[in-house]
């Protein structure tokens, strides 16, 4: 009587894969579980890119993602420049305004110098007599 040997073929094949995914993940049977569902996953990606129209539908998705990322790219830098331009401007702004302090206090200085010199100059020459 003849058996059926599909099912011990379908078994030994079974062991197989699962040993190779057992080998290669070092013996963790999580990692093992998920390279195999990595590759089940890219094997019918695959096999459904294959399948006739569906390369033209995928053509038309990258396109349509790739419309919409170099809209959102130019968006962005867009939005970036602004904001450059903007920080640009208030720091030019806030440069003047710390040279006019600057400027300011400077003068200051050089007024409180320019008395207190008078004020020596004129204590000095009154100890030698002169009148100024």
């Amino acid at each position: 009587m003849s058996r059926s040997r599909m099912p011990l073929v379908l078994g030994l094949g079974a062991a197989g894969g699962v040993g190779y995914y057992l080998y290669s993940a070092g013996g963790n049977p999580k990692v093992a579980q998920k390279k195999a569902e990595a590759d089940a996953h890219k094997l019918s990606s695959e096999a459904k890119s294959h399948m006739p129209g569906r390369a033209s539908e995928a053509q038309k998705d990258a396109e349509k993602f790739g419309a919409q990322a170099g809209a959102k790219m130019d968006q962005y830098t867009s939005k970036a420049q602004a904001d450059a331009a903007k920080l640009k401007a208030d720091a030019e702004a806030y440069g003047k305004d710390l040279k006019q302090d600057a400027l300011k206090k400077v003068d200051e200085f050089d007024r409180k110098v320019e008395t207190k010199t008078a004020e020596a100059k004129s204590g000095i020459s009154s100890w030698f007599g002169g009148s100024k």
